[in-house]
């Protein structure tokens, strides 16, 4: 009988939470538009499939996430903010938190994450930015495929990788220190292995965009990069190693804006956003990490990889770490 009555309750629930999601379309579609300022690329299939399905406009702003937080709190303490939602790195929204640029707003659509993902009221985390070892799978021997971070200082790599800049690029400089916090046993240990990839001379870049290039064409046969542009890049012969410690990243997050000038479309797209629905499309075409229960990039393997959320770094430790591996890498 209780089994019977807690059935009939979650029944109750669940459709009242329709009609409430109904009536938030309806005040969404009143309004006209959701504007969306984001640092994701590739997202134009999500927001062509909101405006098709609420009839609410959707309209996107690409903002890098090295100008996202100056753009977004200008605007904001000019009364001139016109973005409904924003999405950015976990860091970035906690900046714009801090500063009252972000409403809070629990979405229904997130009811099924990790707990850990929605803990804040402001802000939702949906996926990792996960960093792995890609490489040129016609190029490079099974058995020479890195089965450890470690195995990036063999002396088989000089000269073959490819990563974005340690010096400045903070997704990077996250990440190896990362590594430290999170894979190597010992400081020592760690430092032993940035002085063995320095040593190995990698090809830098500005971000983890150029990253793939040189491994498509060859010029180099590993990255230091995301296993997304084996899906975005496809059909390029690129594979990620399947290394026996956890891939890590920054988290992704989305927050409805404290002054939206479309309140109703603001969560309605946060809602649409978080739907297993346009999850599978960012997981399928886009080839990125979500936190959906269930939903994964189709990336042979990818599904049994264990991928953790990397700490949030300070301003003052991203120069402090920067510095520090400009010397250790030797950049000029």
């Amino acid at each position: 009988m209780k089994r019977l009555i807690a059935a009939s309750l979650l029944v109750c629930i669940a459709a009242q939470a329709q009609v409430q999601d109904k009536a938030l379309v309806e005040r969404a579609r009143a309004e006209g538009k959701a504007s969306f300022y984001a640092n994701i690329t590739a997202v134009e299939p999500i927001m062509k499939a909101f405006t098709a399905d609420t009839g609410v406009k959707a309209e996107y702003t690409r903002i890098s996430t090295s100008k996202f937080v100056a753009t977004a709190i200008t605007e904001f303490e000019a009364g001139k903010l016109m973005a409904d939602v924003v999405q950015a790195p976990l860091p970035v929204l906690e900046l714009l938190k801090e500063k009252g640029v972000l409403a809070a707003y629990r979405s229904p659509a997130a009811a099924g994450y990790p707990e850990w993902t929605r803990k804040d009221a402001h802000i939702q985390l949906f996926g990792i930015e996960y960093v792995a070892l890609i490489y040129n799978k016609e190029r490079v021997k099974k058995e020479d495929v890195p089965t450890r971070y470690e195995d990036l200082t063999l002396p088989k790599w000089r000269n073959q990788i490819v990563m974005a800049n340690p010096a400045n690029h903070p997704t990077t400089i996250s990440w190896l220190v990362g590594l430290k916090e999170n894979v190597f046993k010992t400081e020592a240990e760690w430092r032993t292995f940035l002085q063995g990839l320095a040593a190995n001379r990698p090809m830098f870049v500005a971000s983890f965009g150029p990253t793939p290039a040189p491994v498509e064409s060859g010029e180099k046969l590993i990255a230091i990069s995301m296993p997304k542009y084996i899906v975005t890049k496809a059909p390029a012969p690129l594979d990620w190693a399947r290394v026996s410690q956890p891939m890590m990243g920054t988290p992704r997050a989305i927050a409805v804006t404290s002054k939206a000038p479309h309140p109703a479309a603001a969560r309605a797209f946060v809602d649409y956003w978080l739907s297993q629905q346009s999850m599978q499309v960012l997981a399928r075409d886009v080839g990125e990490y979500v936190l959906a229960p269930g939903v994964h990039p189709p990336i042979d393997g990818i599904q049994d990889a264990k991928v953790i959320p990397i700490r949030e770094l300070s301003d003052d430790e991203i120069q402090k770490w920067g510095d520090e591996f400009k010397k250790i890498f030797d950049v000029k």
